[in-house]
């Protein structure tokens, strides 16, 4: 059955549209608990990042899971994967985030995790939609769930992320500066990073509602890198608005990305590593980089829980987006910004390395990236003649060294067109040439 509220990671909107609003939430707190109540579970947690509109969306959905009969813990502000994290030691049987991620603070959304801090599954959303689409009924007084703040649970993960890092000696001496988007890991980043003895310079950690991603965080990293520049730090660390991607800028400003992350978690693995998962968007760079360590790149569709399925079906612990998602399933069950981090601050101490030698061993192949609106929004390309022609004369110009990938935007009236290879006039070239060809076929 086909979705209708659900995306890839939960529901998300600009606040105050389509299931953004606090009567949509509040039934889909029911919702979610009577499916709950009828698996004999009753009990939830409920984070959200710093955004403005989590106070209105946290009220709402405590009222509809207490109008289902199930009890709810409080978290207040948390980063996603602390929740996850949290709902596992609590024994609740869900836990839900409130944030739009690394998106403007006028968005929100909904993500639900498991009992086990996994993200739920398709056949649970498809039966908390259904449930959404008939009528709320508030069950007996008697039978109404309660309600309880959580007080200690910043120190509680604080100490599991600090328990993530295993390297000889801690950060003593190294100086650091963190990023935390004026987000969710504004109290909670500081505190582990200090603790495990690095000198840690901050930005982004005065959230006001408003500020939330706002030209700072993971997806805007030139604050940190005129930082970093600034102090002569050893390098520093972003993470979005709900922590649960992290990028890092080396002490010369340049960006780490995801793809280089990963590589540096792989090959600097205390275990041998047999394979890691990307996604197609992932740089053709790091699979021969990874080639050369005799280590397997398998590529998933974009989207972490992709990912999260390959890794699992492997039986394989690490994997990422460029973006900076990055999974490490060794030390817990969900991307989390903060513990990846720290597994490469492992690598560096362990290796007595520094992060830019570290990315070294990586070369990034050029990259072209066009977006091409278009009139009607198209689910596949793979049957058109015309397109697919275009890209085997692509991909005969770039040979070997090179890659082509085409595809619609699952969201939106737009065909992505990325195109990969050594030589970069060659790459935009060959991405103009395919750009010229999707608006003659759609435009």
């Amino acid at each position: 059955m086909q979705k209708k509220y659900f995306g890839t990671d939960g529901i998300r909107n600009r606040v105050g549209s389509g299931m953004i609003r606090p009567d949509q939430i509040l039934k889909l707190g029911w919702a979610t608990g009577k499916v709950l109540k009828a698996r004999g579970e009753s009990k939830v947690m409920i984070g959200k990042d710093t955004r403005i509109s989590g106070y209105m969306f946290e009220s709402a959905l405590e009222a509809g899971f207490i109008s289902a009969g199930v009890d709810v813990m409080l978290l207040g502000p948390m980063p996603t994967p602390a929740i996850a994290y949290l709902t596992q030691t609590f024994h609740a049987d869900a836990g839900i985030v409130i944030s739009a991620s690394h998106n403007p603070h006028h968005d929100n959304g909904i993500k639900f995790f498991s009992s086990k801090g996994r993200k739920i599954s398709d056949e649970v959303e498809l039966e908390i939609e259904a449930l959404f689409e008939g009528d709320l009924e508030v069950a007996p007084s008697e039978l109404l769930g309660k309600a309880k703040r959580i007080e200690d649970a910043a120190g509680r993960y604080i100490e599991f992320c600090k328990s993530t890092y295993d390297a000889k000696q801690k950060l003593d001496g190294l100086n650091i500066v963190l990023d935390c988007a004026n987000g969710a890991t504004y109290h909670i980043a500081p505190s582990v990073f200090e603790e495990l003895g690095a000198n840690v310079s901050t930005i982004g950690d005065k959230p006001d509602g408003i500020n939330i991603n706002q030209a700072c965080g993971a997806t805007s990293l030139k604050a940190l890198q005129l930082k970093v520049l600034e102090l002569g730090a050893d390098l520093g660390i972003a993470f979005d608005g709900d922590g649960d991607r992290v990028m890092m800028v080396d002490h010369k400003g340049e960006v780490v990305d995801g793809d280089e992350i990963l590589y540096i978690l792989a090959v600097g693995s205390k275990t041998p590593v047999a394979g890691v998962v990307g996604t197609v968007m992932s740089n053709l760079g790091l699979e021969l980089a990874l080639k050369n360590q005799g280590i397997q790149l398998q590529r998933a569709a974009v989207g972490d829980r992709y990912v999260m399925e390959k890794l699992t079906k492997a039986d394989w612990s690490l994997g990422a987006e460029a973006s900076g998602h990055v999974l490490c399933l060794d030390k817990t069950t969900t991307g989390d910004g903060i513990v990846a981090a720290l597994q490469v601050m492992r690598v560096l101490v362990d290796s007595g390395r520094n992060l830019h030698e570290m990315k070294r061993g990586m070369t990034k192949f050029p990259n072209v990236l066009k977006n091409i609106k278009i009139e009607n929004q198209v689910k596949d390309l793979q049957d058109n003649i015309t397109i697919q022609a275009e890209i085997e004369k692509v991909e005969a110009k770039l040979g070997e060294d090179g890659r082509v990938l085409i595809r619609p935007s699952g969201t939106e009236p737009l065909i992505r067109v990325m195109v990969e290879g050594k030589d970069l006039y060659l790459v935009e070239a060959c991405a103009n040439q395919l750009a010229e060809a999707v608006e003659s076929e759609f435009s």
